[in-house]
């Protein structure tokens, strides 16, 4: 039997635009209550705590709060994510670090800050990698590094958390998103290339958090079926 997720809450990283907006929107439609970490606000009416997740121990003290503010927590989506694609001589260290400190330092402070509340509710956590968590390419040192450092850190957050938490790894394809935007233009999708919907990326999402206590998704693949990112 599924886990039923109405009025239960879950906090979305992200969760203003791309695949955290789809989740939220998922999360809404099940009856949940969603709440957001962002820099920017999102749809109207989702509560939300601004947030940069590249400042770890904010983001912790960010997390506590919305806990706090929803009675606790059921769900955990680290949705929030950036990269700038370029050659490891040619990406200044700060932004460098900034690439990794959102996508990997910035999910382990939202999940340990969430753990507590999590583990009273039985919930579950879906961490956010990328198929190049597991497929290494040019130009993308630093996300490749946090993104595989999501899909180890997950692992082993598994290992750790067995009967306590649900812990499922989503590594998604390339969707139709913002999310290649602000790229310079060798380094966004081509006018041919096959993206995937974000909403049905979000729909495997609550497949995961739907699960009852004791059954754990551990791992997701959700891509295109033409993408040549995965495998």
């Amino acid at each position: 039997m599924s886990r039923d997720l109405n009025g239960s809450a879950v906090l979305v990283t992200g969760g203003s635009s791309g695949l955290g907006a789809a989740v939220v929107t998922a999360v809404t439609k099940a009856g949940g209550r969603p709440y957001v970490l962002d820099r920017q606000p999102p749809a109207d009416g989702v509560p939300w705590v601004e947030c940069d997740l590249g400042n770890t121990r904010a983001a912790e003290e960010a997390t506590r709060r919305v806990a706090e503010q929803a009675g606790g927590l059921t769900g955990l989506v680290t949705a929030a994510g950036m990269d700038v694609p370029g050659k490891l001589a040619d990406i200044d260290g700060a932004t460098w670090d900034r690439i990794v400190g959102i996508n990997l330092l910035g999910t382990a402070a939202v999940v340990r800050a969430a753990l507590p509340h999590l583990e009273r509710a039985h919930g579950t956590v879906v961490t956010v990698a990328s198929t190049l968590g597991i497929k290494a390419v040019s130009d993308a040192t630093a996300y490749c590094a946090a993104k595989f450092g999501v899909v180890g850190f997950t692992r082993a957050l598994a290992a750790e958390l067995a009967g306590r938490v649900g812990v499922t790894l989503l590594i998604p394809g390339g969707m139709r998103t913002a999310f290649f935007d602000d790229r310079d233009d060798q380094y966004k999708p081509g006018p041919d290339a096959i993206l995937n919907d974000p909403a049905d990326t979000a729909a495997a999402v609550m497949f995961a958090l739907s699960q009852p206590p004791g059954c754990a998704v551990r791992e997701l693949v959700v891509c295109a079926e033409q993408e040549s990112s995965y495998p």
